[in-house]
């Protein structure tokens, strides 16, 4: 029997294996199929992240690690590198689940100035000297 060139009944067919090529085939395309939805979905993941850089008035590696561990408590937030040198951190965020406000408010709860928001000053007297606004004098 054929349908469209192809053999269904390997009864009389002296290729035994043209019928398992053809399934092979479309199992092939099937994984392929699902290969390119998986890696389409992950680019598109990505098309929501956003970075912003934050000034902050952090300055030292106290000051690194308590406002990379706020940011990492934070929804939405993929990566957080604060520069010592500079003062900025610079944010990676899934925009669908934070934003630079809510992003702010976190460090300012931390006990820094971000941007133009100031520190919560409850937060602001819990920390080190040497990270506050005039720690970096006791650093030198």
């Amino acid at each position: 029997m054929q349908v469209s060139g192809l053999r269904l009944n390997n009864k009389n067919n002296s290729d035994p294996f043209e019928f398992h090529t053809m399934k092979n085939k479309n199992v092939l395309f099937l994984i392929l199929t699902v290969m390119l939805n998986v890696l389409s979905a992950g680019a598109f993941a990505q098309k929501n992240d956003s970075t912003i850089v934050i000034q902050t008035s952090g300055h030292c590696g106290d000051c690194k690690e308590t406002i990379e561990k706020a940011l990492a408590f934070t929804k939405g937030v993929k990566k957080a590198d604060f520069e010592a040198e500079t003062g900025k951190v610079i944010v990676v965020y899934n925009a669908t689940k934070t934003g630079p406000e809510k992003l702010r408010t976190a460090i300012s709860k931390a006990g820094y100035d971000a941007d133009s928001l100031q520190a919560d000053p409850d937060a602001y007297n819990r920390l080190k000297a040497c990270c506050k606004k005039d720690g970096k004098e006791l650093m030198r």
